[in-house]
């Protein structure tokens, strides 16, 4: 079956599973290429140009204060710690001192569902998510979107 146009990328509410916040975006995957949540995450963050992998790395690191592990390592992704990874869960984590941030990418028969979850270690951490949380809601759908594009 063709693609034709992008699915809506749409945001849905996430159980915060003991998390201080938590968001998600569901994508529809009918007539979309058959990809890992691995292979979603690479395309959402990794095949897009220089300057925009660059910001999100200053944002992570130099807003968040995000520890972000080496470039090629494979125990990470994009600098985020890959805590587990199949065909249908990735699970990234990154922290700073003052918040941990875990994302979670999930794949069933009809939808991808990238869920975003912030602990907060410190009263700090907070701010720096308030501050973080509108680019956030603004970059995840809009790199999803990008990625249905440049895959199918």
């Amino acid at each position: 079956m063709a693609h034709t146009g992008t699915p809506a990328v749409r945001r849905v509410r996430v159980d915060p599973a003991g998390a201080h916040f938590a968001s998600a975006f569901a994508l529809p995957t009918a007539g979309l290429p058959r990809l890992t949540p691995e292979e979603w995450v690479r395309a959402s963050f990794e095949d897009v140009p220089v300057a925009l992998r660059e910001l999100f790395r200053t944002g992570w690191a130099g807003v968040l204060g995000l520890r972000l592990g080496p470039r090629g390592s494979r125990r990470h992704l994009v600098g985020w710690r890959v805590l587990e990874s199949g065909p249908v869960r990735i699970v990234l984590e990154a922290r700073a001192p003052s918040l941990t941030v875990r994302n979670v990418v999930t794949l069933d028969d009809a939808r991808l569902l990238w869920a975003t979850y912030v602990f907060h270690e410190r009263r700090t951490g907070r701010a720096l998510w308030s501050l973080a949380s509108p680019v956030h809601h603004l970059a995840v759908p809009s790199l999803l979107g990008r990625a249905v594009r440049r895959t199918a």
